[in-house]
């Protein structure tokens, strides 16, 4: 394992059946089982993500995605946050007067 894990105490079997033996060992599995299906924290040499959306819509906190900022550069890892969004499209538009042209 490469967990580091406390080992539930498997007790030594008695010569005949014994209630408490038995209760112990249940509760020795039920630990053990528990510590197994917890995931506990990942160690990786290699990791590939694949089909990773541009943006945080319907994603969880916690959850990752591929960034794409303004000038459309990708390749930045986000991991969504509860206080901050990532937009899926930032664009704007604005007038100021008018222009005429002559020729």
């Amino acid at each position: 394992m490469s967990r580091n894990l406390v080992l539930p105490f498997f007790p030594t079997p008695p010569e005949e059946y014994d209630q408490q033996y038995m209760s112990e060992l249940v509760r020795a599995f039920s630990i053990y089982l528990t510590q197994m299906q917890n995931p506990g924290e990942g160690r990786h040499t290699g990791l590939a993500l694949t089909n990773l959306q541009t943006d945080d819509q319907g994603l969880a906190v916690g959850e990752l995605f591929n960034y794409k900022n303004a000038s459309g550069t990708m390749g930045y890892i986000k991991i969504v946050v509860a206080d901050a969004s990532n937009l899926r499209g930032i664009t704007a538009t604005g007038s100021v007067g008018s222009v005429t042209v002559t020729t």
